[in-house]
């Protein structure tokens, strides 16, 4: 009972004053010692709180309660998902919730459609084999800036992009050919897209056939058919914010630096085989996995 003496400047009887307070003199002691227990809890919770805040700062405040706590296990802290929610919903911390994007595509229906050879399996084993291509507008005060980008359904890596103040069909076909030299595209890789015009012009069937692919397109008002390519849109509009830039090139050193910085290397997805890894480092374990052994 030291400590009971120690917070009694008074000099009262512990018997006395749990008498009056109508409490047992075994539970004032059990209380008494828990304390300590309870103040280190309180601490390392402090220090949890403020590892979840710069993770989620680090994500431009895009991450919830899993990759939040997947963040937390990759920097060695063992910790659950139900412990993290607590916390983060007790300070108010909250991950994106994306909004549903309004299309740029615009379909050229004069043009021959190429058929689905995707047949609405947008999944992918092996990178460079399946390629979902699509095209975005963002507001800048200078007029709209166009970004297509191109991204590899094995990893959902963007594998590919260009940005310009147009979308005509040279926008598109430059990102399908920076994603063909640098993402070790296979014979026969498929590309999938919309019906959009750029999709179904000669210049970008040119650079198809220029670069071996295969062209693939989804069905007219389905969207389901591009779900996988929009999916990174929603993510980008989501995590930079709504925002309007003061000049073109704002817009294009955000968003370089999302998909170059953030995207690619460090946002955290989750996969059915390795976990919460990022679409470099699903690129490297898928490679590794399928390379024959010595």
């Amino acid at each position: 009972m030291e400590k009971a003496t120690e917070n009694n400047p008074g000099g009262h009887s512990v018997t006395l004053m749990c008498k009056v307070l109508g409490v047992s003199r075994s539970g004032c002691c059990a209380c008494l010692a828990a304390r300590p227990a309870a103040e280190k809890r309180a601490r390392q919770e402090d220090e949890l709180v403020a590892e979840i805040r710069q993770i989620h700062t680090a994500s431009r405040r895009a991450y919830g309660v899993p990759r939040i706590t997947a963040a937390l296990r990759r920097k060695g802290r063992r910790t659950n998902r139900k412990r993290a929610g607590r916390l983060m919903r007790e300070c108010g911390i909250r991950g994106i919730t994306r909004r549903k994007r309004r299309g740029l595509t615009k379909p050229d229906r004069k043009a021959a459609i190429p058929p689905g050879l995707a047949g609405r399996d947008f999944t992918a084993a092996e990178p460079g084999t399946r390629l979902v291509p699509d095209i975005t507008y963002l507001p800048a005060l200078a007029g709209w800036w166009y970004l297509a980008a191109v991204t590899d359904l094995a990893t959902c890596e963007v594998a590919g992009y260009a940005m310009a103040d147009h979308h005509r069909a040279g926008l598109v076909a430059d990102a399908l050919k920076m994603a063909a030299g640098r993402g070790a595209l296979k014979e026969g890789c498929i590309a999938h897209s919309d019906r959009g015009s750029e999709y179904t012009s000669g210049e970008y069937r040119k650079k198809i056939r220029e670069l071996g692919l295969r062209q693939s397109m989804g069905r007219t008002g389905s969207c389901s058919d591009n779900a996988a390519a929009e999916s990174f849109f929603g993510l980008l509009k989501a995590e930079i914010g709504t925002t309007v830039w003061e000049s073109h090139e704002a817009v294009r050193a955000d968003v370089f630096r999302f998909i170059e910085v953030e995207y690619n290397r460090t946002r955290l997805r989750k996969h059915p085989v390795y976990g919460y890894v990022t679409p470099v480092e699903t690129r490297a374990l898928t490679t590794q996995d399928l390379t024959p052994a010595a």
